[in-house]
């Protein structure tokens, strides 16, 4: 199997690359943006192409939306022409007021954002325009490289004592880059071998948490495994920001669906957090310790 990822420096790409690399059944073509062209398509002739999600939409200029919107827009028509299949992965985000409880995927967005429901509008028009076609809606990727990797920046300012704010009233499923990676090629690898299985799935981490616990989690693991290797370390301090007055907002994705059409399994997040956290420590030497990676 052949795949067209675009946006090299995603961290979902990144980890669909490490996933890739450890298999000998898929293969990987990846472009540096979002731009593409039916001749450059018709020369690739993958089996499909696969879009990383706009990192946090809610909290970007409007522009890079726009820009963003446009550019799927464009492989849209690429691949409709081509009959080329599209993955186009979208943050939980869309759901801007969240649910009180798990969200299926025939709970369509409704934001009232602009810049959100643009995107919800490139969801729609892949709907319509592919029958072939993939939207996957994840919960926050986390990872410790590449484009929104929210988990490395996490520990990055940690680690330079920087105040690191946090909302305890947004309740969310934090999800692996690595995690979503290995069940995205799994998934293109069933439908490669026939089944017939397109549509729109979730795919997000278990346990709901809110960002301030996850990253007093992180703070919390991150000292522990510093201490344990002989570094005495300051750590930045959490700040717990309220922004829902009183009541949670919660944006929980419900994946059964992924696990009924593909057998996929959501990872625990608090198991992936503790891999990435070894890695990182195994890697991590501040300046003056004498310490190599």
């Amino acid at each position: 199997m052949k795949l067209l990822i675009l946006d090299a420096g995603h961290c979902l790409s990144l980890a669909l690359a490490r996933e890739a690399n450890r298999r000998t059944d898929t293969e990987l073509v990846i472009e540096a943006g979002l731009e593409l062209d039916t001749d450059r398509l018709a020369g690739l002739a993958p089996d499909a192409v696969l879009i990383p999600p706009l990192v946090t939409p809610m909290e970007i200029e409007p522009a890079a939306i726009t820009a963003h919107a446009e550019a799927v827009e464009r492989c849209v028509a690429c691949c409709r022409e081509l009959e080329v299949p599209l993955v186009w992965c979208v943050s939980d985000q869309l759901y801007e007021d969240g649910f009180d409880g798990p969200i299926d995927e025939h709970m369509l967005p409704d934001p009232r954002d602009d810049g959100l429901r643009r995107l919800l509008a490139v969801g729609l028009g892949i709907r319509e325009r592919l029958p072939r076609h993939l939207i996957v809606r994840l919960g926050p990727l986390f990872a410790l490289e590449g484009g929104g990797a929210w988990l490395g920046d996490m520990l990055d300012s940690l680690v330079c004592g920087d105040r690191i704010s946090a909302a305890q009233d947004v309740i969310f499923c934090p999800t692996s880059a690595d995690a979503a990676a290995m069940a995205l090629i799994g998934m293109l690898q069933q439908i490669h071998c026939g089944a017939d299985r397109w549509g729109v799935y979730h795919l997000a981490g278990t346990e709901p948490v809110s960002a301030f616990a996850f990253a007093s989690m992180v703070r919390t693991q991150l000292a522990t495994r510093l201490e344990g290797l002989g570094l005495s370390t300051t750590l930045g301090e959490l700040k717990a920001m309220d922004h829902h007055h009183g009541h949670p907002l919660r944006r929980v994705l419900n994946c059964r669906r992924v696990l009924q059409a593909f057998g996929v399994h959501q990872k625990p997040w608090r198991l992936e957090v503790g891999r990435m956290l070894d890695a990182w420590c195994q890697a991590y030497h501040p300046p003056g310790s004498g310490r190599t990676a």
